[in-house]
């Protein structure tokens, strides 16, 4: 299908952005990769009457490595964090998930703020910013302000991003000793997530010392598996163990359905990719 009609504006600076996007109302909408808003404008699922394009913002790109944190930059594409060498040696996360998404094309366009504000219960970048307990910075009408990644997701397509804000940068901790997995079962058509796990373990001398599991394609929205979490400390990777964390990653989640994969399927693969995403940082060095 095609698309309604609508005005497009590329500003100059992130204060334009702003005032356009407060100007627009809920009508403007920001465009930096496209890959998410635009397929939903074809299908008339988004009407937004202004595109205010935002791709080439200097204050939105890049990629930090400092000595405590990582920043990187909202309008940062999927294929440079994939393929950017110096974050995969400290943090490995990003090139591991940055080459399960969709394809060559979507990675050479879609950004990683993009896909946060998007919010898609089944995206990759949700899950490994719980993982690495990442903090968003976001600039809006009334100034910037800072929240957890694990505050910030609320439900289907929802987050705490108002309409007149946007993401400016990632902020992610540097801990010593920490092991990161990222497994997914990938959904034949589109590439999402039929279900996805994250993890970032402490681990010394082969025993797990505790860390975060965040899953996406699961439920309504990407969440931390909490109290999973709470029984990471002692963790070495046996089966018992492994089955007891499996438990209570899922339970009493809401799992979604459609025709791809129904609760119980959906579980299922939610339990083997947890398996073996822990398998996966337990038994190599991805530390950053």
């Amino acid at each position: 299908m095609i698309p309604r009609a609508f005005e497009y504006v590329r500003p100059s600076s992130l204060s334009e952005a702003i005032a356009l996007l407060a100007q627009g109302g809920e009508g403007a909408k920001l465009l930096s990769g496209g890959h998410s808003l635009l397929p939903m404008m074809k299908l008339r699922l988004a009407d937004p009457s202004t595109l205010i394009d935002v791709s080439e913002l200097t204050d939105l790109r890049g990629i930090t490595i400092g000595t405590n944190e990582i920043v990187v930059g909202a309008a940062t594409t999927h294929a440079e964090l994939e393929h950017h060498a110096e974050l995969a040696s400290v943090a490995p996360m990003f090139a591991v998930v940055g080459h399960q998404i969709a394809d060559p094309t979507v990675r050479n366009r879609g950004t990683i703020g993009g896909s946060l504000a998007h919010a898609d219960p089944s995206a990759d970048w949700p899950a490994a910013m719980l993982a690495l307990d990442a903090t968003i910075d976001i600039v809006g009408a009334n100034g910037p302000r800072s929240i957890a990644a694990d505050s910030f997701f609320k439900g289907l397509f929802e987050t705490d991003l108002a309409s007149d804000e946007i993401i400016v940068r990632l902020r992610i901790p540097m801990g010593p000793g920490q092991r990161v997995a990222y497994r997914k079962f990938r959904h034949p058509a589109s590439g999402y997530a039929v279900v996805g796990v994250a993890v970032a373990l402490g681990v010394q001398a082969g025993r797990c010392t505790g860390g975060r599991i965040a899953v996406t394609g699961f439920a309504d929205h990407v969440y931390r598996a909490k109290a999973a979490e709470a029984a990471l400390a002692g963790y070495t990777g046996q089966p018992e163990q492994t089955g007891h964390l499996l438990d209570l990653a899922f339970d009493g989640i809401a799992a979604l359905e459609d025709r791809f994969a129904d609760a119980d399927y959906r579980t299922q693969l939610g339990r083997t990719m947890l398996r073996r995403a822990l398998a996966d940082a337990m038994s190599t060095d991805g530390s950053h």
